[in-house]
C-alpha cells in the first residue's frame, strides 16, 4: 500500500487466533520532508458495533456487566459495566447489533439509529466501531439475555437511568471508552429535548 506520505514495506503476521497481531514496516515522509523508516505492531480483531438502548418514558438505559480479562489483569475488577456490543464478523452493522441486543440483553428491537463510527485506540488497534442507539420499552423484552454460553458469555443485564449511568462514569464504575461516549452523547442529546418539554 502507498499513500501520499506513507509506504508500507512489509507486513508480517506475528500471531493469529480470534484476531490477528501483525508487524508492519513502513516509511513515512515527515512534514519537514525527511523520510523515516518505522515499525509498529497492530492488532486486528475485526470491526464491531455498540448500542445504548434508551426508554424515553422512564429515562432508562440498558447496560451489561461481564468479565473483561484485560481489565481484570490491569485493575483486578472481575466485572465491567458497558454498553451491549459485538463483532461484525462480516455482517452489516445494523443487522449484527439487533442480534446482539436480543442475545445479550434479551430485547427484540427492529429499528436502530446509527450515530457515528470511531476508532477507540487508533495507535495500535485496527478496530472501527459503529455506534448506535434505539428506543426500547419493557414490551420489547423476550428473554433474560445473558449472551451465548457456547461463546463463553456470562452477561448480567443492568437497567438504570441515564443519569445514574452518567454518575457511574464519574465514580469510575464505567471505565469502557465506547460506553462513556454513548452515555455522554445520549445525555447531551436528551437534555435539550427535556428542557423543551418544560
Amino acid at each position: 500500500m502507498e499513500g501520499e506520505s506513507v509506504r508500507i514495506c512489509a507486513i508480517e503476521t506475528i500471531a493469529r487466533n480470534k484476531g490477528k497481531l501483525i508487524s508492519v514496516n513502513y516509511e513515512q515522509r515527515r512534514r519537514d520532508g525527511e523520510q523515516q523508516s518505522r515499525k509498529r505492531e497492530i492488532y486486528d480483531g475485526g470491526n464491531s458495533a455498540v448500542i445504548l438502548p434508551y426508554d424515553p418514558d422512564r429515562r432508562t438505559v440498558l447496560l451489561t456487566r461481564q468479565l473483561r480479562l484485560p481489565v481484570f489483569l490491569q485493575d483486578g475488577a472481575e466485572r465491567t459495566v458497558e454498553a451491549c456490543a459485538g463483532k461484525l464478523d462480516g455482517e452489516k452493522a445494523e443487522r449484527r447489533i439487533v442480534k446482539e441486543v436480543e442475545e445479550e440483553l434479551g430485547y427484540k428491537i427492529s429499528n436502530v439509529e446509527r450515530l457515528f463510527e470511531l476508532y477507540v485506540s487508533p495507535a495500535a488497534i485496527m478496530e472501527k466501531i459503529v455506534f448506535f442507539t434505539c428506543i426500547y420499552s419493557p414490551a420489547n423484552k423476550v428473554s433474560d439475555g445473558g449472551g451465548l454460553k457456547e461463546e463463553g458469555e456470562d452477561i448480567e443485564v443492568i437497567e438504570t437511568t441515564l443519569e445514574e449511568a452518567a454518575a457511574m462514569i464519574t465514580t469510575g464504575k464505567i471505565v469502557d471508552a465506547k460506553t462513556v461516549v454513548l452515555v455522554q452523547y445520549l445525555r447531551d442529546r436528551v437534555r435539550p429535548a427535556a428542557a423543551g418539554q418544560r
